[in-house]
Parts: C-alpha cells; sequence; structure tokens
C-alpha cells in the first residue's frame, strides 16, 4: 500500500486478504515449488535463491496454505540479499 519512515527506519505497508485453505499443506509440494523455481533449501523451511537475491524463511505449513491447489505463502519472513541489487 505504500511505506512509513518511523524514527528514521523506513517499513512497508502491506495488505493482504484473508485466505481460507481447502486442503492441509504438503511441505514436499512447496519444497518442489520452490525448487522448480530456483530456490534452494538452506534448512528445515529456509530456502534462498542466489541468482534473484532473495531468502525466504519461516515456510512451515501454517504459513503456506493451499487453495484449490493454489500455494500462499503468507506471514513468511523475507531478506533480499545484495544480488537482488545487481
Amino acid at each position: 500500500m505504500g511505506f512509513k519512515e518511523t524514527a528514521g527506519i523506513l517499513y512497508a505497508v502491506v495488505k493482504q486478504p484473508f485466505i481460507q485453505f481447502t486442503e492441509p499443506t504438503n511441505i514436499d509440494l512447496v519444497k518442489q515449488f520452490l525448487t522448480a523455481n530456483g530456490f534452494e533449501n538452506k534448512k528445515n523451511n529456509d530456502y534462498i535463491n542466489k541468482s534473484l537475491g532473495i531468502i525466504l524463511e519461516d515456510l512451515h505449513d501454517e504459513n503456506v496454505l493451499v487453495n484449490q491447489k493454489i500455494l500462499f505463502f503468507i506471514d513468511t519472513v523475507f531478506y533480499l540479499t545484495p544480488a537482488f541489487y545487481l
């Protein structure tokens, strides 16, 4: 939605619609999806795409919901590495 600055720190302001899940999340399918899109599993439920410069963390079954066979990533943590800006 935009950005907000507080005490010299810039924050992203986002809005996310409520997602209803229609089936349990299969973490193996999440891993397959991310691997097919160039992400490597770092450990547990954390992934990195070195060429894009993106790290995704906390992708457990409560943060990746499935609705009509589509994965929705909610409440995850992401970081940008220096490679993102190249």
